[in-house]
């Protein structure tokens, strides 16, 4: 009988809004590493017709659904925002659905080891999914300055972001590898480069 093949290293990628993710994912995924991101997940489990659109719906009413048939993500964010009950409500159906489908890509993905980005690792409890959880850190002043420019908003509304995210010593408390951005992408891919040898050398399979 056949001996099944050892498991794939995985290795959750997470940090704060604006710290650089995507920039890192990209590096790891220019090296040949499957990386499955859960932002990706989050828009394809909610399609529509589907059956978690369906419960949203359901649970916040039709204005968080457009005229297409679309989730309006800026409608349901702006109920969840300031209320707690509707937010854990939100997760609830949410992220079943998201833990099932990445399972599901991730068995698919192969690879010498994976890199899972879950920007909300911490606060979801998501961190039993990976072998390691690597943390992308920067200063919180570097992360308003960031968010402010990509996204356009106040410093009040930046703010507010940040703190409805986990805070960042719980972030680096749950890390067992951190990449510092200091903005300068030839220090992200020196830093990406070491963790990939690293990381390979974690694989069971040649």
């Amino acid at each position: 009988m056949r001996k099944p093949s050892p498991p794939i290293p995985r290795i959750a990628l997470t940090g704060g809004i604006g710290s650089g993710k995507s920039t890192v994912a990209g590096l790891f995924a220019a090296l040949g590493v499957p990386v499955i991101d859960t932002d990706v997940i989050s828009r394809q489990v909610v399609q529509p017709g589907s059956p978690l659109l369906a419960q949203i719906r359901e649970r916040f009413g039709s204005g968080v659904v457009s005229a297409g048939g679309q989730l309006d993500r800026r409608a349901l964010r702006n109920l969840i925002f300031t209320d707690a009950a509707a937010r854990a409500d939100l997760d609830a159906l949410m992220h079943p659905a998201i833990r099932a489908e990445l399972a599901r890509q991730s068995a698919a993905a192969g690879g010498r080891y994976q890199l899972l980005v879950i920007p909300l690792l911490v606060e979801s409890g998501m961190t039993g999914l990976a072998q390691r959880v690597l943390v992308v850190d920067c200063a919180p002043e570097e992360q308003l300055r960031r968010v402010r420019v990509r996204d356009g908003v106040t410093l009040e509304q930046a703010r507010a972001v940040l703190a409805a995210q986990a805070s960042r010593e719980a972030r680096l408390s749950a890390a067992d590898d951190i990449i510092t951005n200091t903005g300068e992408i030839q220090d992200l891919r020196t830093q990406v480069e070491a963790l990939h040898l690293r990381y390979r050398a974690l694989s069971p399979n040649p």
